[in-house]
């Protein structure tokens, strides 16, 4: 049976994430090394855990979220489809069974909110985990006079925290956000799509999702 520390050990993963993490740097994204994807494996897998789904697809939902962003190795363009790809090579180079290899590849696949979707609840669990991962660790501009929006949006998010509550079947992203670096219309400028996705993957989870920027709920 195939495990997140099986996956973490592989040296072709690791390898793809160092460098694709690097590529990126040099087009001017944000972190997306081991810090965004031992949080988002960690955040996915502990969705479906407290929401009471089997520890088996919470496991597949901490695979997914560390192998999400290794398309970034080939191109940030449709970087989802191509990290599918790799994925479904690296795992069945592990020995994952077809049925798990499906649920994980097709999550990978619909992680981002250009064409992604809740396809399976493996998928609804990355999609919210990744997408409440916005802090100004992530930046990696040192020259705050020279950021884009992405950075300074990041860079304004002070504190970010997901609750999940199975008994109110909730799912609520809370954000403390210096609205003297950005104000919370540019968070919705750059981020309401993904807002929007989170939602729809709150639903299929059979949750609702909320929005709390500084205290006030906006979703």
């Amino acid at each position: 049976m195939v495990v997140l520390e099986d996956v973490k050990a592989d040296p072709l993963v690791d390898t793809f994430i160092r460098r694709g993490n690097e590529y990126l740097g040099v087009l001017g994204f944000t972190e997306h090394s081991y810090r965004h994807l031992n949080l988002v494996a960690s955040t996915a897998r502990n969705i479906l855990e407290r929401l009471g789904y089997p520890p088996r697809m919470a496991e597949l939902a901490g695979i997914a979220g560390y192998l999400h962003d290794i398309g970034n190795v080939i191109s940030r363009t449709d970087h989802g489809i191509s990290g599918a790809l790799i994925a479904l090579q690296v795992l069945s180079r592990l020995g994952m069974p077809p049925e798990e290899l499906a649920t994980v590849i097709a999550a990978i696949a619909n992680h981002e909110e250009q064409y992604g979707q809740p396809v399976n609840h493996v998928a609804a669990a990355l999609i919210v985990a990744d997408k409440s991962d916005v802090h100004r660790s992530r930046v990696r501009n040192p020259d705050p006079a020279t950021f884009d929006i992405h950075d300074r949006v990041n860079f304004a998010v002070e504190h970010c925290f997901l609750w999940v509550n199975e008994n109110r079947r909730s799912i609520t992203m809370e954000l403390t956000i210096d609205t003297k670096i950005c104000p919370v219309m540019e968070y919705f400028e750059i981020f309401l799509t993904r807002m929007m996705l989170c939602r729809r993957a709150a639903n299929f989870l059979k949750c609702h999702f909320e929005l709390v920027i500084n205290g006030a709920r906006l979703l």
